[in-house]
Order: structure tokens, then sequence, then C-alpha cells
């Protein structure tokens, strides 16, 4: 999975997972969906881009999924993408999902498990 797909947005401590997860392999490209505050606060890494989306209360989902899909319109040519949505609300969640599906992408989630980065569900 050449590509990572990762909310970077709310909660404590989930920069430091979403970091360990971009950082622990040689990503073709990474994507961090992002607001505002993770743009100004966060500087993305080799082969990292921030998609910008605006996750306000009242910003409707089906706005940010559209705000999602565009910008990574023709950025994507891997079948499957790695996935993880350890940072961000529930709306943000459900917006990155519904871009992914709408773009024809199979997915994998991946985060960090007792310190070490896994890919949910396979047993190696």
């Amino acid at each position: 999975m050449p590509t990572l797909i990762a909310c970077l947005s709310t909660g404590k401590g989930t920069w430091a997972e979403v970091s360990k997860i971009a950082q622990s392999q040689e990503w073709n490209k990474v994507f961090l969906i992002t607001n505002q505050f993770g743009k100004d606060n966060y500087a993305p890494g080799k082969n990292m881009e921030l998609v910008l989306v605006d996750s306000f209360p009242d910003t409707p989902t089906t706005i940010i999924t559209d705000q999602i899909k565009k910008q990574l319109k023709d950025k994507i040519t891997d079948f499957e993408v790695a996935l993880n949505l350890a940072s961000g609300s529930g709306k943000e969640h459900m917006a990155v999902l519904e871009a992914v599906l709408q773009m024809g992408l199979n997915f994998r989630l991946i985060a960090v498990n007792r310190n070490n980065v896994e890919v949910l569900g396979l047993k190696v």
C-alpha cells in the first residue's frame, strides 16, 4: 500500500500516532486530512500533503466529503490505500470514508497497536 490517508485533527495524543504511521514505511504519498489548526501547527514531512477541510460543527458532512475528493482528484493511482482514523471527529471520519469509497478505492485500516504499526485484521 504505497499511499496513506489519515485524519489529523482532534483527539489528545492522536497526532503522535499519525506521525508514527506516516514514518513507519516509505509511503509514495501521505495525505493528511486536517483543518486550519492542523495546517497552522503541523509541519508535513517528506511526501506528505495536507488536505484542508472546513470541519466546523455546522459544516455538512457532504461538503467535507466534496472538499476531500476535490483535493485528492487525480493524485491517487493505487487501487488500495492505507487509512487511519485515529484522529478527528466522527463527522470527519464519515467524510473521509465516503470520499475514499466514491473515488472507487479499496482500503485497509492501519493503526498503532502496542507501539507497533499494524494493518488491522491481518495476522502475520
